[in-house]
């Protein structure tokens, strides 16, 4: 641990001066990405200092003891000892608790994208149910919700829906939701009264800013074309819906919520941007794989993550083997407590890492 404190402080004084370094300031995205850097590791440094002087003033005062001293002063010295010897503990718990990897989208903005899996109509009800919750969640953090794309179903519910969720720690709270969620009920429409066990899968997507993704224009190419569906006059009558097509990658993109085809564009290439971003970002973590196979947050969307019973009125979520039993306030936003569990797990395991 002190080896990296070490570095960190050396990496810190070299930051210092690159951000006060005129050719650097001239070059804006890069001279961000010193700031941001900087700003990150400053709280530890500060803190590792403040550890060196009560080690330093630690290791005086046992020296003084080893000298002849009066009584009086020497139970001085001796409380000073330990003073300073818990302190040094304290700091040292706390210096381990910022060197846990912070993840550096954890205050951005998310792109979520809710799709229905396995069960015919009743998974595109189901991804309906989702979207609700985390729309009722986004009220109570008073975050706000922007759609993007939505693909409605007929008897209610989205084969697809796409949207943007804007407020500070939006990603470190939403990233554990990435996965497939199942649901077990009765169908409205099945007369013989069967459990019913469908699925939909929701990803998370960090939003990408110009520092994180670059995307060559030349690579995308834009259609545009007559919205479909339900959307009042304008539908069908102008080519406002946008698709992008990043080849490259493959990636295609089609926004036809709003009105305007400049809109839409616009947050066509957001959800193309976080999916690049995304991307770049497990293309990282691959590197890292053992680290990663031990955090909640490491978003396998294949992998079955929490299921809702409706029969038992019980959610589960099968990483931590939790289960509540209010399922009718959860799904209705109350989804707190279960967060606060998912992340305290994470910073538990990437504790044990640090140490």
């Amino acid at each position: 641990m002190l080896d990296k404190l070490v570095f960190l402080e050396e990496k810190y004084q070299d930051l210092n001066q690159k951000i006060s370094d005129p050719k650097i300031i001239s070059n804006t995205q890069q001279w961000q990405k010193f700031v941001k850097e900087h700003a990150e590791i400053e709280p530890i440094v500060i803190k590792y200092r403040e550890y060196k002087q009560v080690e330093e003033q630690l290791d005086e005062a046992k020296e003084m003891l080893k000298e002849k001293l009066e009584d009086d002063f020497k139970e001085m010295v001796k409380m000073e000892v330990n003073e300073l010897s818990d302190r040094k503990e304290q700091l040292t718990e706390e210096l381990k608790m910022l060197l846990v990897p912070k993840d550096p989208n954890d205050d951005k903005n998310v792109i979520v994208e809710i799709r229905a899996g396995a069960g015919g109509d009743e998974a595109g009800i189901f991804a309906g149910d989702l979207f609700r919750m985390y729309s009722r969640y986004t009220e109570r953090q008073r975050w706000k919700i922007d759609i993007m794309s939505a693909n409605e179903q007929g008897v209610g519910g989205f084969k697809e829906i796409i949207f943007m969720v804007k407020g500070k720690g939006a990603y470190s709270m939403l990233k554990y939701e990435s996965g497939v969620h199942r649901v077990q009920r009765v169908p409205a429409t099945e007369s013989g009264g069967r459990i019913h066990t469908s699925t939909a899968t929701v990803a998370v997507l960090p939003e990408a800013d110009d520092i994180d993704i670059d995307i060559n224009l030349n690579d995308v190419r834009v259609d545009v074309y007559r919205s479909s569906g339900n959307g009042g006059q304008s539908v069908n009558t102008t080519d406002s819906a946008v698709r992008l097509t990043h080849i490259p990658t493959g990636i295609v993109v089609a926004c036809q919520d709003g009105k305007s085809q400049l809109k839409n564009k616009e947050k066509a290439f957001k959800v193309l941007k976080a999916r690049l971003y995304d991307i770049k970002i497990s293309e990282q973590n691959a590197e890292i794989a053992e680290a990663r196979k031990s955090q909640v947050g490491s978003g396998d969307r294949s992998a079955k993550i929490r299921t809702y019973n409706f029969p038992q009125g019980r959610i589960t979520d099968h990483r931590i083997n939790m289960t509540v039993y209010k399922l009718d306030s959860f799904l209705d936003g109350d989804i707190n407590n279960m967060l606060d569990a998912l992340i305290t797990n994470d910073q538990a395991e990437k504790l044990k890492q640090v140490q």
